[in-house]
């Protein structure tokens, strides 16, 4: 029994090792965009003078982005993309918000799918009061051109069962009793919408489904008890006091609710949104000059090619032309590009 206890105690020293580790993760988070903030500003500048720098780099973005760009989205992307961004906008003008909340802006020019010219996401970095902590986020909508829509209705579906959603939790004032519903019980909206997320297939929905995506059901305000009661336990742990823990109705309540929960991906048209949004902030944001790079090298490389055939056809043809005649100049070479 002794064992036992001791074991416990030993995996829950590791959880608070654990916690200790995050904490100094999120704070190198904060340290780090302060000071590279500058550094990409100026790059923003330098690369707007450079004509299809995001576009390029979009061509060449790394597997974890470019999965999700179908040939449709790359009409739009490759042609109409003028600049992306990533900012952490919790920690803004010296915010103390959470560092890896991030939202992420997109600007187009003028194309022929929808009006927008600025598409911007926010991602919120939130906790669950069961532990569960990551990206949230709420649907953001596009003003599609008559026929361009390239999500299908998804995405404005979305929309309007969020809102729909939202207006309810208002008007019942439950946003602190948020139950799940029974797909039985769905609106005629929300069934709607899970028919067209059955037929379009999780992998084939288009990349800027991925404005629709929400996660988990996790309000700011549960969020920020969830984080000071974390805080609360461990610094009575780190003091020494014992924390016993917690029997009671709470957890009789979530046994309870266990049959009631709905699959939390039955009305996401998006389930990767929150690794996409880690993808653009860690990767592709970041290293957009090395991916800008390697477009270039490819596209020197293509044009090589393309010399190196027409040389070889040139060869031969030169080859029959001079048992005609041996004066005639031999054929131009294609020009490459600068």
């Amino acid at each position: 029994m002794a064992d036992i206890e001791e074991i416990n105690a030993t995996y829950e020293a590791l959880a608070e090792v654990e916690g200790e580790f995050e904490d100094v993760e999120t704070e190198i988070i904060r340290q780090q965009y302060a000071l590279t903030k500058p550094i990409y500003e100026k790059r923003e500048k330098l690369v707007a003078k450079i004509p299809n720098f995001w576009p390029l780099v979009i061509e060449q973005a790394p597997p974890d982005v470019d999965q999700y760009i179908q040939p449709s989205d790359s009409a739009v992307l490759l042609s109409s993309l003028a600049s992306i961004s990533v900012s952490h906008f919790e920690i803004e003008d010296g915010g103390k918000g959470d560092p890896r909340s991030i939202a992420i802006k997109m600007e187009f020019t003028e194309n022929e799918y929808f009006e927008d010219t600025v598409l911007e996401k926010k991602f919120w970095y939130r906790r669950s009061k069961n532990g569960s902590a990551g990206l949230v986020s709420e649907p953001v909508p596009i003003k599609w051109k008559a026929g361009k829509d390239l999500t299908g209705g998804l995405l404005d579906l979305t929309v309007k069962v969020w809102q729909q959603g939202k207006e309810k939790a208002q008007a019942n004032g439950a946003s602190k009793d948020k139950k799940k519903t029974k797909p039985e019980d769905w609106t005629a909206d929300q069934k709607a919408l899970r028919e067209k997320i059955d037929m379009f297939g999780l992998g084939g929905v288009s990349f800027f489904c991925w404005f629709g995506y929400r996660g988990e059901d996790i309000s700011a305000e549960e969020s920020a008890i969830a984080v000071e009661e974390d805080k609360k336990r461990r610094a009575e742990k780190a003091e020494g006091k014992s924390s016993e823990p917690k029997e009671p109705e709470e957890e009789e309540e979530d046994d309870e609710d266990e049959d009631e929960e709905e699959d939390p991906l039955a009305l996401e048209i998006f389930p990767d949104g929150d690794d996409l949004a880690v993808a653009f902030s860690e990767d592709l944001w970041p290293s957009a000059i090395k991916y800008f790079t390697h477009a270039q090298e490819a596209d020197a490389m293509s044009d090589l090619d393309f010399e190196d055939d027409d040389d070889e056809m040139n060869e031969g043809e030169g080859e029959h032309e001079e048992e005609d005649d041996d004066d005639e100049a031999p054929p131009l070479k294609k020009v490459k590009k600068v």
